[in-house]
């Protein structure tokens, strides 16, 4: 087996640490991780135009015997009804479809529900599509040919990851260009608040964090909130994308 990154999903300076794997990239973010109790399993709907895609990748993924595909929808525009109905653990989705794109079908459900976990699984590895699926709050973006990834992938995602895949990481630093200067300050941002987006853009773990300006992790998670209730950001990973994008 080879080994995946554990990751800051958007920063130059990627640090890494070794778990046993293939292929992705896991990105640990500030979430809430969800506990399986039982035999109790995780509950996925799929949306993909190929249908055989989908055909292929409900019986891949039932056969874990961890994950039940509760429905599949063909376009965009089945996200949000699909996600209402079956409020899925995860929303497996590809990018690209005719009418309505993932990206587009991703904002309608993190509108309505923005705690949603949404994973891209594509073939397209288009600058435009990553940066927007960054920026929106994407949980994971991987691709199709790499099948051995997809239920890694998954449970990563479940567990409160985010997950990329080997040739999103290669083009990450190169999409996070500055677009602008940010005035901090304007936002209510402190020293001791901008000092630990930094370390976070870094890919520093709260842990990480609070031996290095010799805090507990409570109080780091507690500077967390504020500065993305500030910013008006949603986790630690738009957080570190905002940050490189405006530095």
């Amino acid at each position: 087996m080879n080994s995946l990154n554990i990751r800051n999903p958007s920063c130059p300076q990627i640090k890494k640490a070794e778990i046993k794997t293939d292929k992705i990239n896991v990105v640990e973010i500030n979430h809430k991780i969800d506990i399986r109790k039982g035999k109790s399993l995780m509950n996925i709907v799929l949306i993909d135009d190929d249908q055989l895609v989908c055909m292929s990748l409900k019986m891949i993924l039932e056969a874990s015997g961890d994950i039940h595909v509760s429905a599949i929808g063909h376009d965009g525009s089945d996200a949000l009804p699909l996600y209402q109905q079956y409020r899925p653990d995860i929303l497996l989705m590809d990018i690209r479809m005719q009418h309505r794109n993932g990206t587009d079908a991703l904002s309608d459900v993190l509108e309505q529900f923005p705690d949603a976990r949404v994973l891209f699984l594509t073939t397209f590895v288009d600058d435009e599509y990553i940066t927007k699926a960054l920026q929106l709050g994407a949980k994971g973006y991987i691709i199709k040919q790499d099948y051995e990834t997809i239920i890694p992938a998954l449970n990563a995602v479940y567990s409160g990851q985010n997950v990329y895949g080997s040739e999103i990481m290669e083009k990450l630093p190169g999409l996070m260009q500055q677009e602008a200067s940010f005035n901090y300050s304007a936002h209510d941002i402190s020293q001791k608040e901008y000092e630990i987006i930094t370390l976070v853009a870094q890919g520093l773990s709260n842990k990480e964090i609070a031996a290095r300006l010799f805090l507990s992790e409570g109080t780091i998670r507690n500077y967390l909130s504020g500065i993305l209730e500030k910013l008006q950001l949603r986790d630690r990973t738009q957080l570190a994308v905002f940050f490189y994008q405006h530095s």
